[in-house]
């Protein structure tokens, strides 16, 4: 049971992180590779590099938890370590706005946050009760979301030119959202991860080898997650690269508008709704239903020659993408023991960074050869076909690991 205490404490302090989670998640969704595009014409490995920044940091995720474990670090004062450092990495972009830097503290900046996300979730294993998980997860998420999407709206706005010549003061916003992000988690109460022995990078992996279920549900996760992640940042290269839109340049603002305001207001809505399905339904089933809406939000963007298509399509990949926000962070204290849900994690993250980092690199190298149409009818098939490898997970009703939560079937 958690410790009444500490869970106030913490969410309290998460709810506040919350606000600067939004302001990040517009960097890595929107304006990093606007500003890469418009402001510095990058070519596409610079672009790919921007796109995969937090791919970086979860490809490093394993090293980070080994690290702190031996380290006897607190998981929350590590995080608020690693975050000062992001936040200082984009301190530099803004004081010296050359391509090559602006590329590497990108990469830098957006890694810290992505890093330490093992971390955060065994915190909110051990602080928050079994039952109130998910629920006070997504409350966290509304205000990351409200956040994500009235930032997208502003600096959309006050970004103006066909170079952004304002975009350095948003990597002062940037490095101070992370600044406050790390003072906020340095006063979160944590234990260190236990551990037998010495741990090192590459303990966790074994996990996925001994637990069968947890890894299938990685192979599924990889295949829905590539797919995704291959056409995540192609809605940018789609709405800025006048070549998909001849003769009509589309504003900064109106990027902001179909790519982070739009799907975020829907994710403000529903993300409630997916923090109750995740602490009373079948995973399993949860995780196809939302694989079956980015299929859908995917054809709708990319297959639609309208506005209103590009408006379906951003509301319903937000409708997914907000049970996305709680399955993808927290669905390992279903399966994992409770002492090793930062390992699980890690495990997760490391694969997340691999497709993370490959997948953007291989959207921008196959969209100048097939027709955005059909990369986006592959990506869906991709997504699919980890819906159906999850059949066996739901006939079965898989329950949890012992101390893990129960994961219950759907009722009729």
């Amino acid at each position: 049971m958690a410790d009444p205490l500490r869970t106030r404490t913490t969410y309290f302090y998460e709810l506040w992180r919350a606000g600067t989670a939004g302001i990040l998640e517009t960097a890595g969704s929107t304006f990093l590779l606007t500003i890469a595009m418009r402001a510095f014409s990058a070519g596409a490995f610079a672009k790919a590099a921007v796109a995969g920044a937090g791919s970086v940091g979860l490809l490093l995720s394993p090293v980070v938890v080994a690290f702190v474990t031996n380290r006897r670090w607190p998981p929350s004062k590590a995080a608020a370590r690693i975050l000062a450092v992001g936040a200082a990495s984009f301190f530099v972009a803004a004081a010296a706005p050359v391509l090559p830097v602006f590329v590497a503290c990108s990469v830098v900046g957006m890694a810290s946050s992505a890093a330490i996300i093992p971390l955060l979730t065994q915190m909110y294993q051990d602080n928050y009760p079994e039952k109130e998980r998910g629920r006070r997860f997504s409350r966290t998420v509304m205000i990351r979301i409200a956040m994500a999407a009235l930032f997208s709206k502003l600096a959309g706005d006050a970004l103006s030119g066909a170079r952004l010549e304002g975009f350095r003061w948003l990597l002062v916003v940037f490095g101070g959202a992370l600044g406050f992000a790390g003072f906020c988690l340095a006063r979160c109460p944590t234990e260190p991860i236990p551990h037998d022995g010495v741990a090192h990078p590459l303990r966790a992996l074994r996990f996925a080898k001994e637990d069968k279920v947890f890894r299938h549900t990685l192979v599924c996760w990889m295949l829905m997650g590539f797919a995704n992640l291959m056409m995540l940042p192609l809605r940018v290269e789609y709405l800025a690269n006048e070549k998909y839109h001849p003769g009509q340049i589309l504003s900064v603002g109106m990027i902001a508008l179909l790519t982070g305001v739009i799907p975020n207001l829907a994710r403000l809505v529903l993300s409630p709704v997916w923090g109750y399905l995740f602490d009373h339904v079948n995973f399993f089933a949860l995780r196809a239903v939302l694989n079956l809406g980015f299929a859908i939000g995917i054809l709708a963007f990319f297959t639609s020659n309208s506005f209103w298509g590009l408006i379906v399509g951003g509301v319903v990949y937000g409708i997914s993408n907000a049970g996305g926000d709680v399955a993808w962070s927290l669905w390992v204290t279903k399966l994992a023991p409770p002492e090793r849900v930062a390992d699980y994690m890690s495990v997760h993250t490391f694969l997340t960074g691999v497709r993370g980092v490959l997948a953007p690199a291989m959207g921008f190298a196959l969209v100048s050869r097939l027709p955005l149409g059909l990369l986006a009818g592959i990506s869906c098939a991709f997504i699919l076909a980890a819906s159906a490898l999850l059949l066996p997970e739901m006939k079965a009703g898989r329950k949890a690991r012992p101390g893990a939560a129960l994961v219950e079937e759907i009722s009729d």
